[in-house]
Order: structure tokens, then sequence, then C-alpha cells
């Protein structure tokens, strides 16, 4: 079985930062895409940015230029660097893990439980 454990969210003032980490752990082979969606109430999850493990990046236009993804393979942990946080991008974080080729030859998509990031005064 494959987990993935988040950490790092919380609460922030506007114009702050946080780091989201998120690590996947069991039996894996390798990882082909490891990101970042999130949900609002009230909204659908939406892709906030992926990595590969060749380093190619996909960002939402609306957190382009503030956030940025970052990935360890050794570790198979993906980070998310968030700056010039905004009150929109409150909401719910999940790290996501596509691709997942495990030692039993499977291959399947992952989710985290999720973890909050309020951006308020």
């Amino acid at each position: 079985q494959v987990q993935l454990v988040e950490s790092g969210g919380g609460l922030v003032q506007p114009g702050g930062s946080l780091r989201l980490s998120c690590a996947a752990s069991g039996s894996i082979f390798s990882i082909y895409s490891m990101g970042w969606y999130r949900q609002a109430p009230g909204k659908q999850r939406e892709l906030v940015a992926a990595i590969t493990g060749g380093g190619s990046t996909t960002y939402a236009d609306s957190v382009t230029g503030r956030f940025t993804i970052s990935r360890d393979n050794a570790k198979n942990t993906v980070y998310l660097q968030m700056s010039s946080l905004k009150p929109e991008d409150t909401a719910v974080y999940y790290c996501n893990a596509g691709g997942v080729h495990t030692t039993a030859d499977d291959l399947g998509n992952y989710w985290g439980q999720g973890t909050q990031v309020t951006v308020s005064s």
C-alpha cells in the first residue's frame, strides 16, 4: 500500500508564506507525477501545481509567479512553497501522486488526507 502524509498547513496573513510538504511511503518503485490540488468550500477540487519525476512543472494561472513546486525523488516527497498568499488561496490542499508503480507491479493514483490553509488577517 501507498500512503501520502501532508504537513505545513495553517493560518497566515495576506501576503505571507507557507510551505507544504507531502511524503509518499510504502512499496513504491517509482512515481510519475506528484502534485497539489485544493478545494475551497462550495467549489470543485482544482489543480494547483504538479511536477514529474523529470522536473517538468504545471501551475494553475492563479498561482503562477507566487507558488513554486519542487520534488525530492529520492525521498518521494513533494513541496509547495506558497508566497504572496491571498484570501482566495484559502482551501484544503490535497497531495496527489499519479502513476505510482509499486513493487507488486501495480499502477495507481493516490491522495493525501488534506491540510487546511487559511489566509486571513
